[in-house]
């Protein structure tokens, strides 16, 4: 994609926003840059275009000094694009985009349609790199094309319900359903990681039903580094024993 003023926008090309941080574009060149590898694909003059935009974006964005030149840049040719007299007045959308909490932690393709009645040209379609360890909430600034090009979709990345682990802010909520003895002595149990694998879960003797184990660093992405925890909930049944007298 391009701004009005052909300066290449290098945030679009690596599918993120301005408010990037420098993970998150070395982790979508690194995605990038194997899925479009020339010896993966059949080469063309589009591959290696594509190649070389990789290259070129994430060589200014990875360089914080040369980043900074270029946001203004963008900023200078953004304001010379404005509409002048009698100019129509481009529209900005924003879209909600609902992802699993997996795509969150490891990073995901998608494509994402746009259906604006106001655009002549039809339905707006476009393909979103999701880097991974994007937090909930994060948003993505994708210049739009046609006849409302000086405008923006604006995606909104929400997390979806998960079937084993609810999201709650930048933390993960899960049950884990033991046996009465081992809430009497004790031990450990195995638990399924929300970014694959397994992890242990230590369990104090004599817990109590809905009594929470905290697991630091490994609940959701948060928006300035770093992870949320996950909040194990420990639940089990009573044991109940019946004798008879005689």
């Amino acid at each position: 994609m391009r701004l009005q003023t052909s300066l290449e926008n290098h945030y679009a090309v690596l599918g993120l926003d301005r408010h990037c941080t420098h993970l998150q574009i070395r982790d979508a060149y690194r995605r990038l840059a194997k899925r479009h590898h020339p010896d993966l694909n059949q080469r063309s003059a589009e591959t290696e275009m594509r190649i070389q935009a990789l290259n070129a974006a994430y060589e200014i964005l990875s360089d914080p000094a040369r980043r900074r030149a270029y946001d203004r840049e963008l900023d200078h040719a953004s304001q010379a694009a404005a509409p002048g007299r009698g100019a129509k007045i481009d529209e900005n959308i924003t879209q909600e985009v609902r992802l699993r909490i997996d795509d969150f932690l490891r990073g995901t393709s998608l494509e994402v349609q746009v259906k604006d009645p106001a655009n002549p040209d039809g339905a707006e379609t476009y393909c979103v790199e999701i880097p991974a360890m994007t937090a909930p909430g994060a948003r993505l600034r994708l210049p739009r094309r046609g006849p409302f090009a000086r405008s923006y979709v604006q995606l909104r990345l929400k997390a979806l319900p998960g079937f084993r682990f609810k999201v709650r802010g930048s933390d993960l909520r899960a049950d884990l359903r033991i046996s009465g003895q081992r809430a009497e002595q004790g031990g450990a149990e195995m638990i399924e990681r929300p970014s694959g694998g397994m992890i242990r879960v230590s369990i104090p003797r004599r817990v109590k039903r809905g009594e929470v184990v905290r697991l630091a660093g490994e609940g959701m992405p948060k928006p300035r580094g770093g992870r949320g925890d996950l909040l194990v909930r420990i639940t089990y049944r009573l044991e109940v024993r019946v004798s008879r007298t005689r």
